[in-house]
């Protein structure tokens, strides 16, 4: 197909008639949106959501470390977005003595507010649609090597022509599996402060228990502020810098919200794949979730025993075991939500409907005939690939003493010995020393034991033998042998060079050893089991790679080929970490036959949830002081309750926490902070019946700042809508 009727396919395939069921919409051409927004209620234009020639929304959504989003709501540069997000932020600024993380932050002024060293902001200037610039001399005929050396070098042109002479930085991004190319350029700001958070047991009300679940009542926020240098620019930290004066804030209303009422959600989603086959959809739900799933939740276990039993585990854990458990638990809801609402079969009879398209044409056969078939055909190789590298990632590397403790030793000291390479051996030295120092700190062994012993367990006996390297097949048993080997290899490492589990022999032989004693520990069972397993890891990794670059390039004539068929269809592009607008309603869900959700939550669950004994649903003692005496102040809504949080339909995922979600006026109503778990196959298929985001109310945020907190201070800066 030439490249000019491609473009017409891909700006009719973005500029079609949109529908309210899905969607992650470029802000930039929202003006094709725009009617189908204000008949669900919408009362602005495109224009305010996203422009370059005035101030708009977008100047108020910013890109929140890296990989969740954050909003301005104040002139002063309040940003506010959700607790996870800045979550291990906080806990490196907590102590047993000063625990941030369990007992709140609240800056009273500006001078208490901390600096939060690593933390970044982002924020777009403009978006461009750069294709025919990017695939100039570009043709069908190359293969792909050759065609990516020239996409490369003309990206490298563009972003250097656009930053120029200005203190931007720009990023081009492919779409529609390198059909489209976009540019993003941007600024960012890398003093940023914290400012408020709550406790956990209102943060994290619900922990793992309640996470992507509905009805939830977690008060996931945290309060942050952005400065700048005297002219505004950004800068790096200084006591003289100053709090941003932001182009464009949110003001929040208070009025509340109702059934069918509209929503906008700006941010930046991670990931979304709605364009897979049948074949990479059982991937996911049959190979690659059930391995992943199980491999968690052993290591979640083990960190749950023993934090359970130490509130300093707790901290030290609490991050890690956030990390490990949000992916468990929505994994588990992607592969009920693909079975239940028979994803693969949908995916077959649509194939089933393009391949019939196909044959019906000989110009269309002859082009896409054999596409699907050589498709499925890589697919049964990346099903294995993808087999042997879930188990490798999941379970080998699972062990902090593989990642964190064998992997750094071998990597800085062994393995440049045996290469010859003793030149660096001291500088090496001093750096593994440092690293060891700084991840001890945070480090239980009781943990890592459990999650060791049982990892390589699980992988020794439910792993395909043919996957597993041959040199390992002794380790190839029956549950209770490999467990009782496992545990003796582990203990082995107390009493054996380089003693990896005594920190302190593990010190003074890295310290001391030398070229010779180092080396000879590359014989050692633990280091060889890792090493022959980090073999297999590259390897397996390569053919994962050629198999998945081998699938995008099908992809992407595939997905043009779909353009070309179905020209009324809406075709929005996956999400990739770019800012998108996804609008909907606020509804209730039905999950299953005879249950009933309601769109909102109020502080009466909470308490109805209370549990003294279990940590997630401890209950703050103010708190439910504040709600025996109903004082909820104008935050309560019409039937005097206080809202907590609220569902709606519109299509989000990773990436979209901390998003602001808008009403009709353009005003913060709520924080996006998950979706439920019956929805969260959405990254791979929508259904408007039973995908819903999860948003924390603005009137529980404020009750937080306001009565729970007394930081008057804030908001006083705020410009709240009554």
């Amino acid at each position: 197909m030439r490249k000019s009727l491609l473009f017409t396919l891909l700006f009719a395939a973005i500029f079609s008639i949109a529908r309210a069921d899905g969607g992650m919409w470029l802000p930039l051409f929202l003006n094709y949106n725009e009617a189908e927004m204000q008949s669900l209620g919408f009362k602005l234009t495109a224009e305010d959501v996203y422009s370059v020639n005035h101030h708009s929304m977008k100047d108020a959504v910013m890109l929140f470390g890296g990989g969740c989003t954050g909003e301005l709501i104040s002139s002063q540069g309040l940003v506010l977005t959700n607790h996870h997000c800045g979550y291990s932020y906080v806990q490196s600024h907590s102590t047993m003595e000063q625990n941030h993380l369990q007992n709140g932050f609240w800056a009273k002024n500006k001078s208490e507010e901390i600096p939060m060293e690593g933390l970044t902001v982002t924020f777009l200037i403009y978006m461009q649609d750069v294709t025919e610039q990017v695939l100039q001399d570009v043709n069908d005929q190359m293969d792909e090597a050759e065609r990516k050396i020239i996409i490369d070098n003309n990206i490298k042109d563009v972003i250097k022509k656009a930053t120029e002479g200005t203190t931007y930085k720009a990023s081009i991004k492919p779409f529609y599996y390198g059909n489209q190319y976009f540019m993003f350029v941007t600024e960012t700001y890398s003093d940023v402060r914290l400012v408020g958070v709550p406790p956990e047991s209102i943060g994290k009300f619900g922990g793992d228990s309640d996470n992507w679940m509905w009805p939830r009542h977690t008060g996931d926020f945290s309060l942050w502020r952005i400065y700048t240098d005297k002219d505004g620019k950004p800068a790096k930290y200084s006591p003289d810098n100053i709090p941003m004066v932001p182009k464009k804030y949110f003001p929040i209303s208070i009025k509340g919200l109702e059934p069918n009422d509209f929503t906008l959600v700006f941010g930046y989603p991670g990931t979304t794949r709605q364009f897979l086959l049948s074949d990479g959809v059982d991937v996911v739900a049959n190979v690659q979730n059930p391995i992943a799933i199980d491999a968690r939740t052993i290591r979640l276990d083990a960190m749950k025993r023993q934090m359970n039993l130490d509130p300093r585990i707790r901290l030290m854990y609490s991050a890690k075991a956030n990390s490990i458990s949000n992916g468990w638990k929505k994994w588990q809801g992607e592969s009920k939500g693909i079975l239940e609402c028979d994803v693969i079969g949908k995916k077959r009879a649509q194939e089933a409907d393009f391949q019939r398209w196909v044959n019906a044409n000989a110009d269309r056969q002859k082009q896409y005939g054999s596409l699907l078939a050589d498709m499925r055909k890589v697919y049964q190789d990346f099903a294995k690939q993808t087999d042997a590298s879930t188990f490798v990632n999941e379970c080998v590397f699972g062990p902090e003493i593989i990642s964190h403790i064998v992997h750094p030793y071998y990597s800085l000291l062994v393995s440049p010995i045996l290469k010859g390479e003793n030149a660096s051996l001291e500088s090496n030295r001093e750096n593994l020393l440092k690293r060891n120092q700084s991840f001890r700190e945070s480090y239980c062994l009781d943990i890592d034991k459990e999650a060791f012993v049982e990892l390589f367990t699980y992988y020794f006996t439910k792993e395909k033998k043919e996957l597993i390297p041959a040199e390992l097949h002794k380790y190839v048993q029956d549950e209770a042998t490999v467990r009782q080997m496992m545990t003796v290899l582990w203990d082995k490492q107390a009493t054996t060079a380089p003693y990896f589990t005594d920190n302190n022999k593990y010190i003074d032989f890295i310290s001391k050893a030398n070229a010779k004693q180092l080396a000879k520990t590359a014989n050692s069972e633990l280091v060889k089991i890792y090493c022959t397993i980090l073999d297999e890891y590259w390897r397996v990794r390569n053919h994962y790679m050629a198999d998945n670059n081998q699938l995008d390039a099908y992809y992407r004539t595939y997905v043009k080929a779909l353009m070309e068929k179905d020209t009324d269809r809406v075709f929005y592009p996956d999400a990739n970490l770019t800012l998108r607008v996804t609008y909907g309603q606020v509804k209730g869900f039905e999950p299953a036959d005879g249950v009933q959700y309601n769109y909102y939550t109020t502080l009466d669950g909470i308490m109805q949830k209370e549990n003294p004994d279990v940590y997630d649903y401890k209950v703050d003692p103010k708190l439910k002081q504040l709600w025996e005496k109903k004082d909820y102040g104008r935050y309560a809504n019409k039937n005097g309750e206080l809202p907590v949080a609220f569902i709606a339909s519109n299509h989000t995922t990773g990436g979209n926490s901390g998003s602001p979600v808008i009403n009709a006026e353009g005003q913060l109503v709520g924080t996006n902070f998950d979706r439920v778990w019956e929805g969260t196959m959405s990254d791979i298929w929508y259904d408007v019946s039973r995908c819903r985001n999860i948003s924390l109310d603005a009137r529980y945020f404020l009750f937080i700042v306001d009565k729970f907190a007394g930081a008057k201070n804030l908001i006083e800066e705020m410009d709240i809508i009554e």
